[in-house]
This record gives structure tokens, sequence and C-alpha cells, in this order.
């Protein structure tokens, strides 16, 4: 039996006027996963557990099938073993983001314009983060370069306990009320403005700002946390596992859970991603020896952080066409039995452009045991109508591996 989780990151979401009060799950065409939720369980499950934010890092820990509870130590530990950083158990890892901040002075009467700079290029943002470094970095904090905005801040014998704010949370708000507090919290501002000070009159900033695209003119740090440890996931499950994603936030659990990393070319973290290629890569991997394979796109959730309507239904199309469908056939094909999980991590709506901690939709097919439980598609009205819930996110993958 092969196991696969094909996971559409804040693909769920509230329905929209644009859409004609239909969510974009809703609007999208995507025959194939629809002809599936008509042959499999179909419901609601809680991914994020209550008292915790609804962060990609709790809710993908949650349908990987870990209890956040029990392992969640911070979200930048997890994308730090992903860029390959070493971390002591006395280290406190933070994100930094590369953002644009417009340009009101002073640094705490600014707003939050895009908090992925445009989504800059990773060589960009590397020759950003080496200038800063160069005149931030200091015996007890590091810069370390990461993948387009995201990138990591390691305090070395650090304290944790700080309010920081995540810049998806305020597109567009000011900054003022949602700087950081607490026993570092100057010194992590300070950072900040002299980080736009350093980066305003950059010249791969001037050229971003003359070719129409948004300037990475501040660091914005958030998403605090200390090295963690997760069970083996061969241990655990007692099956060979992979991941497949654009970030570093998942390949990082999947390092911590000892799965195979599988790298794609092509794939963005966005819109544009390969699709296809993901599921080329999934395919092949679970034919030449893999159990399971954790399918990661982060597309809907970054269009849902824009408020982009038409990519976001682009992106749950894409996922149907390109990754759901192939996988089906290969498998078939191939004779393979195999159960299929198809889910976002939490909803990430268009109208409020972060993330919520609603219940997610899910599907959960076999290839040897096709029977409906009454949905007739795939989306959050169908899930709701099944009375199907799942109360915690870690109990998904259970039942997807128990025969």
């Amino acid at each position: 039996m092969k196991y696969i989780v094909v996971l559409g990151d804040g693909m769920a979401d509230y329905k929209l006027d644009e859409l004609g009060g239909k969510t974009p799950l809703q609007y999208a065409k995507k025959p194939h996963i629809d002809a599936l939720a008509r042959k499999a369980e179909v419901g609601l499950c809680k991914t994020v557990p209550d008292g915790f934010k609804p962060g990609s890092d709790v809710a993908n820990l949650s349908v990987m099938g870990y209890d956040p509870k029990d392992c969640y130590t911070g979200r930048s530990p997890l994308e730090a073993v992903s860029i390959g950083i070493e971390l002591a158990p006395t280290d406190v890892t933070l994100r930094c983001n590369l953002v644009t901040v417009s340009d009101e002075e002073p640094y705490e009467e600014k707003r939050m314009l895009d908090y992925s700079a445009g989504e800059i290029s990773t060589a960009e943002a590397g020759e950003l983060i080496q200038f800063l470094k160069t005149h931030l970095d200091t015996e007890d904090m590091t810069l370390y370069a990461g993948v387009s905005y995201r990138h990591c801040l390691v305090v070395h014998n650090g304290k944790t306990g700080h309010e920081l704010t995540p810049p998806h949370d305020i597109s567009g708000k000011p900054v003022k009320g949602r700087l950081p507090l607490g026993p570092y919290g100057e010194r992590y501002l300070s950072m900040m403005k002299r980080s736009y000070e350093l980066l305003k009159d950059h010249p791969i900033n001037r050229a971003r700002i003359a070719a129409g695209k948004n300037p990475a003119n501040s660091v914005w740090f958030w998403g605090e946390g200390t090295k963690p440890a997760l069970e083996n996931f061969r241990e655990k499950f007692g099956l060979q596992g992979g991941v497949i994603s654009a970030v570093d936030l998942v390949k990082g659990i999947g390092i911590l859970a000892g799965m195979q990393v599988i790298d794609v070319e092509g794939a963005t973290g966005n819109y544009d991603t390969n699709f296809a290629g993901k599921a080329d890569a999934a395919l092949g991997a679970l034919l030449g020896g893999l159990d399971f394979v954790y399918i990661h796109m982060e597309a809907p959730d970054e269009c849902g952080h824009q408020g982009d309507i038409a990519h976001k239904v682009y992106s749950i199309e894409q996922i149907d066409e390109k990754v759901a469908a192939p996988l089906v056939r290969g498998l078939k094909e191939a004779g393979e039995p195999f159960k299929m999980l198809i889910c976002p991590d939490h909803p990430t709506p268009i109208a409020v452009r972060t993330h919520v901690a609603d219940p997610i939709p899910y599907l959960l097919y076999s290839s040897e045991e096709e029977r409906s439980n009454g949905a007739e598609s795939y989306d959050e009205d169908a899930a709701a109508k099944t009375a199907m819930f799942i109360p915690a996110g870690c109990m998904l993958l259970q039942k997807m591996l128990k025969s």
C-alpha cells in the first residue's frame, strides 16, 4: 500500500462575492478531485489545537501526524534546519523576512506594504542578506540567508518570550502596535530600523524600483523558537517517507523526521511552481521504494495572503489537473494500491489575507475501498454536510494508515 498526502497550503477559504458567493474551492474546476470525493470519505478536521496560532508550522506538523502539543518549539527552528544551520540547545531562532515598508518616518509610522518584497529572487535576497551581515551580525546574533524572502536570525544563548507579529498578518496595515516587545524587543527593533537605512538605497532595490518591483527595504523578525526534536517518521509509523516542498518550513519538518527531502526543479512556492514536476517526483519516489510522500504546495496560501483570487483558483485547478489526476492514474496503471489524503493545512481566506484556525475540509480516498460518505464534491460546504469531524489534525494520518 502506498500513501500520499496532497496538501494545498491555505486552500480553504470563505465565500466571495467576486466568485458569485462561492469559495475558491467551490468555484475552481477540479473534476478529478470532485470525482474522488464521490468515492471517498469527506469531512472536516481541526488541525490547529486550542491555544496555538494558526501557522503553517503547527498545521503541517498536525497533518504529518505529529501532535504540536508534544513537539512544537516554534516556526523558525524548523526553517533553520532546512537551511543547514547547526543549532545549539541554547540558541533561539527567528524568522527574518525581507519586506517592503512604506517611507513614513519614524519607522513606527510605516505600513507593511509587502511581506515578501515582491517575491524577491533568492539571488537578490542572498546578496542583500550578505550585505546586512557585515553591519548587523554580532558575537551573539547571526543572520543566515534562506530562500526568496525567507531568512533566519540566530540568537546565541538567547531568550524567548517576545511578542512578534507575522508580517503577512498586517499586509497594508500600520506597523505601530505590532513591533517587537520582550527581553530583546528594543534590540530587534533597532536592527529593523538599521536595516531600513542600509537597504532603502541599495543598488538592488534601486534596480527593483526602476523595474516596477517592490524593494526589499527592511527586515522583519517573527516566529521565534528553539531547537526542536521530532520522533523519526519511520519509527513512528513504520513507513519510509519523503517530502516534496519548495519552502524551508516543510523541508525542515521532513529533515527532523528523518524523511527523504525530494527537490524538484522549478518549485517556487507560488502559483508559477512546477506542479507537474512535483507529481512526477512523487510518483517516481513511490514506485522507487518509498511508502509515503507528502506533497506540499504553497501556492494557494501565498495567493490568499496577496488577496489574489484569480491565481488562488488557478492554483487549485493546477493541483487537480497536474498533481492529483496524474498520481491516481500513475499508481493505478502500475497496479499499486494506495490511499490519498487531499487537504489544506489551514484556511487562508482572501477576505482577511492571513491564516485562520477554522477546521479544514479533507478528502480521504482508498483505491481498495471506494466508498462515499455522501459528498458530491470536495469543498468546505460538502465537507460540513457529511457531519464527519476529526478533532485533531494528527488523527488524520492515523486514520489514513488504519487498515
